[in-house]
């Protein structure tokens, strides 16, 4: 594994399991975990409020600084779901490997309904919207794509870890 930068990226639609699954690929591969909505939500405050006090380009800009720095660590790196919207974050990823994680709507359905999401408030149509548009860039940008919808994220995090050893 090269020592600049990322050590894999985890992509894909909100509720997918990014933040749970990182935590794991990071513990397996003994590197450092960071979760870009976490670091913006430490250093800005809850995401929804950003939202509703600025509006979604503001919060885009903060995700964007905060994405670029967490990249040029050497870690286990979750971006939200809408990360890769921004061109820039694309043109980045070109150069990581990158890992898609998927889910279906009716395994997401449960794992949405906290309300933390501000894109997502109104509900499971709201959010196969966002991956229905999102979804061919999650696919351009992604080397390896895993499901989450029926398997254990420990099995999840090992495949990932076994993908990434054979790039090795």
């Amino acid at each position: 594994m090269s020592d600049e930068g990322a050590v894999v990226v985890l992509i894909g639609a909100p509720g997918a399991g990014k933040t749970r699954t990182g935590k794991r690929v990071a513990r397996l591969l003994g590197v450092p975990f960071i979760d870009t909505d976490k670091r913006i939500v430490a250093a800005h405050g809850p995401i929804a409020t950003i939202f509703e006090d600025h509006g979604e380009p503001h919060f885009r800009s903060i995700e964007r600084e905060t994405v670029a720095e967490a990249l040029r660590e050497r870690a286990v790196v979750t971006l939200g779901g809408g990360a890769v919207l921004d061109p820039r974050t694309q043109a980045d990823l070109a150069e990581k490997r990158v890992v898609q994680l998927t889910v279906s709507a009716a395994a997401v359905e449960k794992r949405i309904a906290t309300g933390k999401r501000p894109l997502l408030k109104d509900g499971i149509d709201a959010w196969t919207a966002i991956v229905t548009a999102r979804q061919p860039i999650y696919d351009r940008l992604s080397q390896l794509s895993v499901d989450t919808s029926r398997q254990p994220l420990d099995r999840v995090a090992q495949r990932i870890v076994s993908w990434l050893e054979k790039r090795d």
